[in-house]
């Protein structure tokens, strides 16, 4: 076990745990941010994405020891940034979420697209979100929002 001081979420944790614990079970277990979800464990579902230093990354496949400084935004702490709020607030418009168990990684990706490319076009936006699996198919209404987001930018 070793102790790390993780920058979460724009505050300073303190967890102990096995180096090669994917950050996820550091996220959920050992801080409580259980927004963060498990999909399917081997990076192909996007259930798990949060942001390592504004960059969407697989907490599932993802060492603790890995991320080190780095700061790490999960969903709950997306909407302390304007354009992560928007986000958040384009998903309530549109009505995204059926089961809502992949959004949490879709919205954390898509305010990383949106810091990068404010204005981005629809390949992009499916660019960014390829890989993120919805279930529930709600794929059209995510692209709504995606868009919604980007207009109302400031």
């Amino acid at each position: 076990m070793a102790r790390y001081r993780l920058n979460v979420n724009g505050g300073a944790r303190e967890v102990r745990a096995d180096p090669a614990t994917p950050l996820l079970w550091v996220l959920r277990d050992g801080l409580e941010l259980t927004g963060t979800k498990y999909g399917c464990g081997i990076a192909q579902c996007g259930a798990c994405t949060v942001l390592v230093d504004g960059a969407p990354k697989r907490s599932c496949v993802l060492p603790v020891a890995a991320v080190r400084e780095a700061k790490v935004t999960t969903i709950e702490g997306v909407g302390a940034d304007a354009v992560g709020r928007r986000v958040q607030d384009a998903w309530v418009a549109g009505d995204v979420p059926q089961c809502g168990y992949c959004q949490s990684g879709m919205v954390v990706a898509t305010t990383a697209l949106l810091k990068r490319e404010p204005a981005p076009s629809r390949q992009a936006v499916d660019d960014a979100l390829r890989g993120h699996i919805c279930r529930c198919g709600t794929y059209e209404r995510i692209r709504t929002a995606v868009a919604l987001a980007a207009e109302k930018r400031a």
